[in-house]
C-alpha cells in the first residue's frame, strides 16, 4: 500500500501513544489519515500487551465510528476502497465492511446506533468527529471493548465549543498521561489546500464560524446563533397579551398499556407579547408523566389567563389530551388548544428563524427566575445536537401564537349620520 503523508499527518501516525486526539480544520486531511491508519491496524495478525501476553488478534474488529452510519458511509467508503486496494478481498456495500486478504475486517459504524457498537472485541478504533456524538459511546461501548488486545483509537474532528471533546482533547494535552496525547491543526496547515481556498472560506464565513471550521478553535464555537447579551432582563411586567406554547417531549406506554411515563423533559412558555417585543415571564420545564403534564398546563394557563394555547401537533399531543379534558373540569378552568406545526421546517431552522432576528434586536425579554440558567445553557449551546433544546423551542414556538401588538385606547371619531336610514350605513 502506497501512501503519502503530510507533515502533520505524519507526526500523528508515528507517534506511539495508544490515544491520540486530534483538533483540526476542514480540509486538514482528518479522513486520509483515518483511513491510512485503518489499514495498517488491520494488517496485524497478533499484537504483544504490556503484560508479555501475545493477542491473535483474528477475532477483533477495526471500527471506523462516525455520527452516523450515513456520515461515515459517505465521508470515508470511496477513500477506503482506493487507499487500501491491494489489501482487500471482499467488500460489503450494504453494511459497509471491508475483508482484508488476511481475513480481519474493517467496519464502518454510526454512534447514532449504539447497539449496533456492542458485543465485539476491538483492536483499534477512529472516532471521527467526536464532538458530534454522546460521550457515552466511548465511555460505555467503545473503551471497553479495546481493553483486551489494549487497543488503540484515533480521535479526530473539528470542534463543535467546549464540550467532551474538548475535555478529552484538553486531558491528552495536559494531563502526562503517557497513553493519550493530543494535537491541534488549522487547515491552512495542510501544504495541499491553496491558500486561495482558505481566503474564500474566510470572506463567506462568519468570523466565529471561521475560527471554528478553519482553525479549529474551541473559543470559536457556541453563541453562533444566540448569545446570552442578545436577552436583557425586564422586572416589571409590561402591558400586553399573554400567549402560552407547550414543547411536549413526548410519552411511552410500559406494563401492558396502564401507564404512561414520561421520555424526556416538556416545557411551558409563557410570554406577553407587547410593544417592545416578547416578556418571557416564565418557562415551566420538567420531566413529568402525562397526568402530571397535563396538571402544569392546566395551572399555568389558570395563573396566566392566556389569550392563547399552543400545543406541538403530533402523537404526544393525542396522549395528553384526555388528561387534559379531565383537568379542566377538575379545575373548572377551560381553554381551546391550537395545534402548532413545524411547517416542514427542520428544527434548527424554525428556532432560528423565530428568535435570532427579534433577540438580536433586543426584542426578547426575561423575568428573572430559576429557569434563566437551563434557558441559558441551551440557548448559548444551539444549534449543537448535543445540548437540549425544550425551553427555547418552546419560546420559538410562540411565534406561530401572537399577533401583531397593537396599542390600544381612546380614538376620537367624529360624529356620523347614516346615508340611507333604513340600511342603516
Amino acid at each position: 500500500m502506497q501512501v503519502s503523508l503530510h507533515a502533520g499527518q505524519a507526526e500523528v501516525y508515528h507517534d506511539t501513544a495508544r490515544f491520540k486526539v486530534v483538533a483540526a480544520g476542514r480540509r486538514w486531511g482528518k479522513s486520509y489519515m483515518a483511513a491510512v491508519t485503518l489499514f495498517v491496524e488491520a494488517a496485524r495478525n497478533y499484537k504483544v500487551r504490556s503484560d508479555g501476553v501475545t493477542i491473535d488478534l483474528a477475532l477483533e474488529e477495526v471500527y471506523y465510528v462516525a455520527p452516523t452510519f450515513e456520515q461515515g458511509k459517505k465521508i470515508l467508503w470511496p477513500l477506503l476502497k482506493e487507499v487500501g486496494h491491494e489489501l482487500i478481498d471482499q467488500k460489503y456495500e450494504n453494511t459497509g465492511t471491508l475483508t482484508l486478504k488476511n481475513g480481519r475486517r474493517i467496519s464502518i459504524k454510526g454512534a447514532d446506533r449504539p447497539d449496533s457498537l456492542r458485543g465485539v472485541g476491538l483492536s483499534y478504533v477512529v472516532m471521527d468527529e467526536y464532538a458530534f456524538m454522546k460521550e457515552e459511546v466511548w465511555e460505555m461501548i467503545i473503551s471497553p471493548a479495546l481493553a483486551r488486545a489494549e487497543g488503540g483509537a484515533l480521535f479526530i474532528g473539528t470542534p463543535d465549543g467546549k464540550n467532551h471533546f474538548y475535555h478529552l482533547w484538553h486531558y491528552a494535552l495536559t494531563s502526562g498521561d503517557p497513553e493519550w496525547k493530543a494535537w491541534h491543526f488549522k487547515s491552512i496547515e495542510n501544504p495541499h489546500l491553496p491558500a486561495a481556498e482558505i481566503d474564500k472560506a474566510r470572506k463567506r464565513m462568519s468570523a466565529e464560524r471561521f475560527l471554528q471550521e478553519m482553525e479549529a478553535s474551541f473559543e470559536g464555537s457556541g453563541g453562533l446563533v444566540l448569545t446570552r447579551e442578545m436577552f436583557p432582563f425586564l422586572d416589571t411586567e409590561p402591558e400586553g397579551l399573554t400567549y402560552i406554547a407547550v414543547d411536549l417531549a413526548g410519552f411511552t406506554k410500559t406494563e401492558g398499556g396502564r401507564k404512561i411515563k414520561k421520555l424526556d423533559e416538556h416545557a411551558i412558555a409563557v410570554v406577553v407579547n407587547h410593544k417592545g417585543g416578547w416578556w418571557v415571564k416564565e418557562i415551566i420545564h420538567g420531566q413529568w408523566d402525562v397526568r402530571e403534564t397535563a396538571l402544569r398546563i392546566v395551572r399555568a394557563v389558570r395563573e396566566h389567563r392566556p389569550l392563547a394555547v399552543g400545543i406541538e401537533r403530533g402523537m404526544a399531543l393525542n396522549a395528553v389530551v384526555p388528561y387534559l379534558e379531565d383537568m379542566q373540569e377538575l379545575h373548572r378552568t377551560y381553554f381551546n388548544i391550537e395545534e402548532l406545526t413545524h411547517g416542514n421546517q427542520r428544527k434548527q431552522d424554525r428556532i432560528e428563524w423565530a428568535l435570532s432576528g427579534r433577540a438580536d434586536k433586543g426584542r426578547i425579554q426575561l423575568k428573572k427566575g430559576a429557569w434563566n440558567v437551563p434557558f441559558f445553557e441551551q440557548a448559548t449551546g444551539f444549534p449543537s445536537p448535543l445540548i437540549h433544546d425544550d425551553l427555547i423551542d418552546a419560546l420559538a414556538y410562540i411565534d406561530q401564537l401572537v399577533e401583531p401588538y397593537v396599542e390600544t385606547g381612546e380614538i376620537d371619531v367624529e360624529d356620523w349620520e347614516p346615508e340611507d336610514a333604513v340600511a342603516g350605513y
